[in-house]
């Protein structure tokens, strides 16, 4: 028997195996593909139609499978036409999507520069916009921006969103401990149900989380709530410490790293 045979007579054990194992991996990404861009809605639609064709079938009721029959054609257009939303953000996380990432994850130092200059714009209710990106490319949105590529640092960002500068009314995108551009413009939500006292920054961050599985992190300039925004959800004036655990489990980092490097001098800052 010769090398190859052996090969293919050990990979026939195995193949099954390898079949389930990478069935399991496409599974479980689209469950969570399908659950963090509200595609549940086309799942349960499309459970209810197959349902009422089986039933149709099964207890052959000949005019009623007729009648699903004929009005398939149209019922799939519609069926494009009211998902839409949906579908568009299922296929732009799909097409964005790095599925194996094995790059630097953000270290808490990183979380704790955000949170110390969000707290002081806070305070002074300034705006601030923070997008922490996560798996999904945001190069488009980054080409909207002005490209910095600096060491992430609370006192450039108090810099950014403190004063009246070209850059402190869109957001800074940051990712693996840099601030990658900022004056980036982000999406509008397209949820029609979201509150009118929400100004158009924590719209912008609505837009971006139903977009992409990007965090953004938001200050309000009218009451200094600080916000997350993230898998379609706007999380309204948390705390420091709601921040920190919310954006310790979202960026898979622990609190054993917790070293606060970076603060801002209180006494200089003049409201």
């Amino acid at each position: 028997m010769t090398a190859s045979q052996q090969f293919w007579n050990i990979y026939s054990y195995i193949s099954p195996v390898i079949e389930v194992l990478i069935i399991s991996y496409i599974l479980y990404k689209a469950y969570f593909l399908i659950v963090k861009t509200n595609g549940l809605q086309i799942l349960k639609s499309a459970v209810i139609i197959g349902i009422l064709y089986g039933g149709a079938f099964l207890l052959r009721l000949e005019t009623l499978f007729w009648i699903l029959k004929s009005i398939a054609p149209g019922l799939l257009v519609a069926y494009v036409i009211v998902f839409h939303p949906e579908l568009r953000k299922m296929f732009l996380r799909l097409g964005q999507k790095e599925w194996f990432v094995f790059g630097k994850r953000s270290k808490h130092t990183h979380v704790d520069a955000v949170l110390i200059a969000a707290d002081q714009l806070s305070k002074m209710k300034r705006g601030m916009l923070a997008v922490f990106v996560r798996h999904t490319k945001l190069d488009d949105l980054i080409e909207t921006g002005t490209r910095l590529d600096a060491n992430l640092t609370s006192a450039l960002l108090f810099t950014i969103f403190s004063h009246d500068t070209p850059l402190h009314d869109a957001a800074c995108v940051i990712q693996g401990g840099k601030i990658v551009a900022a004056g980036c413009f982000l999406p509008l939500s397209e949820q029609y149900d979201i509150k009118k006292t929400f100004g158009t920054r924590h719209r912008a961050a609505l837009g971006l989380s139903e977009q992409t599985d990007a965090v953004v992190l938001v200050v309000s300039e009218e009451t200094g709530a600080i916000s997350l925004a993230y898998d379609s959800k706007l999380h309204y004036d948390l705390s420091i410490s709601e921040l920190t655990k919310t954006l310790e489990e979202l960026l898979e980092i622990t609190s054993d790293s917790k070293n606060i490097e970076d603060t801002i001098d209180e006494s200089r800052i003049t409201s």
